[in-house]
C-alpha cells in the first residue's frame, strides 16, 4: 500500500472513530443530565479529560509553555471553543431534544460564512446564500412541530444552542491564525481552563448532589470524559493530518445524524419524516458553507 493510500485509509478510520465518539455523546449526555446538572457534569468531565490530555502531552515530551503574546488569544479561544460551545450547548440539552440541539449546534459553518463577510471581507457567493436558505429551512422545519408554540424552557434551550453555534463560529473566524503551540497542548489548555470555569460555576450556582449519580450516569460520565473529550481529540488531529481539511470537516456532518439516530434508539426520541427532512436540509446547507474552502 502506497503512502498516500495508507494515509487516506488511516485518516478515514480516525474520522469514523471521531464521528461516532462525538455523536454518541449527545444521547448519553441527556442521560447524565437526569442525575447531575449541566455545568457541573460537563465541567468535571472536562477537568478530568484535561488531565488525561496533559498526560499525553507529557508522554510526547511537548511543552505546556504559552508565549506571552498568545495568552489573550488562548483565553478568547477557550471562551468560544470550550465555555460557549461545550458549556452553553450542554445547558441547552436540558431543554431541547438531541435532534434540535445537534442540528442547531451544527449550523456553525453557516454562521462562520456570515461572519466572514464583515470580518474577512469575504462576500457570500450564490452558493453560500443557497446554503444559508437550506440551513434556515431545515431548522425552521425541525422547530415547527408544535406550530412554534414554545414554552419558556424550550425557547431558552433554542437560544442557548444557537448562541453556542454563533460564538463558536465567531471564534473560528477571529482565531484563524493558529496558536504557536502543538495542537494537543492547545486543547489541553482550553479544555482545562474552560471546564474549570464551568465546574466552579456549577458548584456555586447549581448546588449539585454528587451522590445522585447512579451506575448508568457514572457510565455516561466516564464515557464523556474518556471518549469525546479524550480519544476523539487525538483521532481528530490524526484525521486532519492525513485528510484534506474540507474532507474532514464535511465528513463530520455524520455526527448529528448518528446522534439523532442513537437518541431515537437510546432515549426513544421521535425520528420521522420531519426530522429526516430537517437533517437533509440543514446539513445540505452546512455542506455548501464548508465547500467554500
Amino acid at each position: 500500500m502506497d503512502s498516500a493510500r495508507r494515509d487516506r485509509t488511516i485518516g478515514s478510520l480516525c474520522l469514523c472513530v471521531t464521528a461516532f465518539g462525538w455523536a454518541l455523546n449527545w444521547p448519553l449526555m441527556k442521560l447524565l443530565l437526569q442525575q447531575w446538572p449541566p455545568l457541573f457534569a460537563r465541567g468535571l468531565a472536562g477537568v478530568c479529560a484535561s488531565l488525561i490530555l496533559g498526560t499525553l502531552v507529557l508522554g510526547r515530551k511537548e511543552s505546556f509553555a504559552v508565549p506571552r503574546e498568545a495568552i489573550p488569544r488562548l483565553i478568547f479561544a477557550t471562551f468560544t471553543n470550550v465555555f460557549a460551545w461545550m458549556g452553553l450547548g450542554t445547558v441547552a440539552m436540558k431543554y431541547v431534544t438531541v435532534s434540535e440541539g445537534a442540528l442547531l449546534a451544527y449550523t456553525m459553518p453557516i454562521w462562520a460564512m456570515l461572519f466572514a463577510w464583515p470580518v474577512l471581507h469575504t462576500r457570500p457567493t450564490l452558493r453560500d446564500i443557497f446554503g444559508l436558505v437550506l440551513g434556515v429551512a431545515g431548522v425552521t422545519l425541525l422547530l415547527s412541530g408544535n406550530g412554534f408554540a414554545f414554552g419558556a424552557d424550550k425557547l431558552l434551550g433554542i437560544v442557548l444552542a444557537l448562541l453556542c453555534a454563533i460564538l463558536f463560529a465567531l471564534g473560528n473566524v477571529l482565531n484563524r491564525k493558529p496558536l504557536p503551540m502543538p495542537p494537543l497542548v492547545v486543547v489541553a489548555w482550553q479544555v482545562g481552563l474552560g471546564c474549570a470555569a464551568m465546574l466552579v460555576l456549577g458548584v456555586l450556582f447549581e448546588r449539585p448532589d454528587v451522590t445522585a449519580l447512579e451506575p448508568l450516569g457514572l457510565g455516561c460520565f466516564v464515557y464523556m470524559t474518556l471518549v469525546p473529550m479524550g480519544v476523539c481529540y487525538v483521532t481528530w488531529f490524526e484525521t486532519l493530518r492525513r485528510l484534506p481539511p474540507t474532507t474532514a470537516s464535511t465528513g463530520m456532518l455524520i455526527v448529528p445524524v448518528i446522534g439523532v439516530v442513537s437518541a431515537a434508539i437510546i432515549l426513544g426520541e421521535p425520528l420521522g419524516y420531519r426530522q429526516w427532512t430537517a437533517m437533509a436540509l440543514t446539513l445540505g446547507g452546512v455542506t455548501l458553507a464548508l465547500q467554500r474552502g
